[in-house]
């Protein structure tokens, strides 16, 4: 029986000496034996140091230490090893000789033979993300020290015969201070002891606990100035055009510098692609609408418009001059207009109005439709005619054609400009405006206003 009473007494006491630190074990670390866990990780961490200070492993090792962990930096004159050694250069060379010292760590193989010396009173382990800090009993005379004993503002979490133990995460709220300096990030807390009462038995203290993580393992501060070379480097600010608008002469020859003409001459174009002199296949280049301007921007007014409605030459209805070429590639397309001017642009101290040309130019299969075309109209016999196919995709031009998929590729391109001069070869002004040419039969004489003209038009061969 009295075994019994002695064996429930000796649990009592077990079970008040592990509830005295539970009520601060929720915010940090519950392990069952601090003292292995505190051993355990001092293990770990001299692993890592030794596989650290391996010159073959420690670039594929991600390391994290404090200044207890690693060795610190070696300052190193700058008159012992020659500069030039470690200039960086093409392909592999063996390490001299003399940079051994200075790159390879050394490992500590022999023994070591320490003082036997009293343990110290407080330690403080730093590892990854977790710090260990545990403070020796023996210097407390009050049972009760671990209350009065915080880091920063988290209590004793375990506790031990020997230790008081804060086993804490650094993420925990324990108003670590957290510093992210150039060569290593820092955790720094304060480790206090304020004991309470009406008397005081012992002092007080406050012993700061600091935690360094450092960002470079070496670190060599041997520069080299890099020599600029001098140069200029273009690059061009929009993309090459894979389609070109050309002004050229009666033979399809390229007109190379500024051009001049006259009023009614004939004007030569030429839209082609890059791969204008290869085989076409089954494609063709189609013009979908020209105009002229007489400033450098396809939006300006005013504007007169050559070929439009998907491929119509609508000046050709007017002068018969305007039509559009057959070439030798379909992967081109050749057109002619004659030499006009704007005439309300006309002005007594000019003599010659500079204009552009501008097209809409599609890319799409060689059998022509009505909506990729290139129709002349043909004054004899008052009809459309397609330059390469059959004459019917062409009806459409007195109406409206169809337009392309939205699949086809559009694209507007422009010509250099030129000069229409506004005077002949006296010098004398000439702005007559062009005249749509109208043939005898074109008169109808049932017309009141034709009428008067009637005996004109049938004795003119007679004058």
């Amino acid at each position: 029986m009295e075994m019994t009473r002695a064996g429930l007494l000796l649990l009592l006491v077990c079970a008040a000496y592990s509830y005295q630190f539970r009520s601060g074990a929720g915010r940090g670390l519950a392990v069952r034996n601090p003292d292995a866990e505190w051993d355990r990780l001092t293990t770990v961490m001299s692993e890592e140091r030794n596989v650290a200070s391996s010159p073959r492993a420690w670039k594929a090792t991600q390391l994290k230490a404090n200044k207890d962990t690693f060795p610190r930096y070696k300052l190193i004159s700058k008159f012992k090893f020659q500069k030039e050694a470690f200039k960086p250069e093409r392909g592999v060379r063996p390490l001299p000789a003399f940079a051994t010292e200075v790159l390879v760590v050394p490992s500590n193989t022999g023994t070591t033979t320490v003082a036997a010396a009293r343990a110290p009173q407080v330690e403080v382990l730093c590892h990854l993300d977790r710090i260990y800090v545990r403070v020796l009993r023996v210097g407390f005379r009050s049972l009760d020290a671990y209350k009065y004993m915080k880091l920063g503002s988290c209590p004793v979490n375990q506790g031990t015969k020997e230790h008081y133990y804060f086993l804490y995460l650094l993420t925990t709220d324990c108003n670590f201070k957290k510093e992210s300096l150039p060569d290593y990030l820092s955790y720094s807390a304060v480790l206090q002891y304020n004991p309470t009462g009406p008397v005081i038995r012992e002092l007080p203290f406050a012993v700061p606990v600091q935690c360094k993580y450092h960002r470079l393992f070496h670190s060599y501060k041997v520069g080299f100035n890099p020599i600029l070379q001098g140069g200029t480097v273009f690059k061009e600010l929009t993309p090459k055009q894979n389609a070109v608008l050309q002004a050229q002469d009666a033979l399809g020859n390229a007109l190379s510098g500024s051009k001049t003409y006259i009023l009614g001459q004939l004007m030569f174009f030429e839209a082609k692609t890059a791969e204008a002199t290869t085989k076409s296949g089954d494609q063709r280049m189609y013009i979908n609408e020209c105009f002229m301007t007489a400033d450098q921007s396809p939006n300006s007014q005013p504007k007169y418009t050559v070929i439009a409605n998907r491929g119509c030459m609508i000046d050709s209805k007017l002068i018969s001059q305007s039509k559009f070429l057959s070439g030798s590639s379909k992967m081109s397309q050749r057109f002619q207009v004659s030499a006009f001017i704007f005439k309300d642009m006309v002005s007594t101290s000019s003599v010659s109005q500079q204009l552009y040309m501008h097209c809409e130019v599609t890319l799409g299969v060689s059998p022509p439709s009505p909506s990729f075309k290139a129709c002349n109209y043909d004054s004899a016999t008052k009809k459309w005619k397609e330059l390469y196919g059959h004459d019917s995709v062409c009806t459409c031009c007195e109406t409206t054609c169809p337009s392309a998929q939205a699949s086809a590729s559009k694209k507007t391109i422009s010509s250099a400009s030129w000069k229409v001069n506004l005077s002949d070869k006296d010098g004398h002004v000439n702005v007559e405006p062009r005249m749509r040419s109208l043939d005898t039969d074109q008169f109808n004489l049932e017309d009141s206003d034709m009428a008067v003209h009637a005996d004109f038009i049938n004795y003119w061969e007679d004058d």
